[in-house]
């Protein structure tokens, strides 16, 4: 197997913070038999099309995200969910060179369940969309405006969840309701939050 991706390679030359990190993370991934693609700007690992891991970076730490992570054991208890409303990826985190060596046949353990449990057919039970909290303000808006309802009834669940989510996040009535506001074209015009 080719260790060369045009593809991937732009994002491992460009991360100097990160670049030997990345390059140890990237080897012990293609030991462990996976193939590689770049997807959403990122490294991305796969098992027979499916996708198993990311690799990326933030300020303070490089992680690999395993995409069904909630279903892994995780009996060492190193994975993180980066934040409640996140379901079903799990973050394996590292500050430097010196944990992924040190924890490098955790992480190739963590891998190959992740194979396993793709070839298994396992899924994530997710939540549905009908069972995210609505915002009292988006609420208001949906039963004035028909329109407005069915235009965000008509999005796919991600893109509804998105934005449930962006309006039920802030503290105060006054910041939700500006983001309502904000954001009503865009959904009477079929799009997702990010679109």
């Amino acid at each position: 197997m080719s260790r060369a991706n045009p593809k991937v390679n732009f994002y491992f030359d460009k991360a100097e913070k990160w670049h030997d990190e990345l390059e140890k993370l990237r080897t012990i991934t293609l030991d462990c038999g996976l193939t590689k693609d770049l997807k959403w700007g990122c490294p991305c690992y796969t098992f027979q099309k499916a996708n198993i891991i990311l690799l990326h970076v933030f300020k303070e730490y490089c992680a690999v995200l395993f995409f069904k992570g909630a279903l892994l054991d995780d009996a060492e208890g190193v994975l993180v969910q980066q934040t409640k409303n996140v379901q079903a990826p799990r973050q394996m985190r590292f500050a430097n060179i010196h944990e992924i060596v040190e924890q490098d046949s955790i992480l190739r353990a963590y891998i190959h369940e992740a194979i396993r449990v793709e070839k298994a057919g396992l899924k994530v039970g997710l939540k549905k969309t009908t069972e995210f909290a609505v915002a009292e303000e988006f609420q208001k808006q949906l039963d004035k405006n028909k329109n407005l309802k069915k235009a965000f009834e008509a999005l796919t669940p991600g893109r509804q969840r998105a934005y449930l989510l962006h309006f039920s996040a802030p503290k105060q009535s006054k910041t939700r309701e500006s983001r309502v506001k904000k954001y009503t074209q865009q959904i009477l015009a079929g799009k997702g939050l990010n679109d």
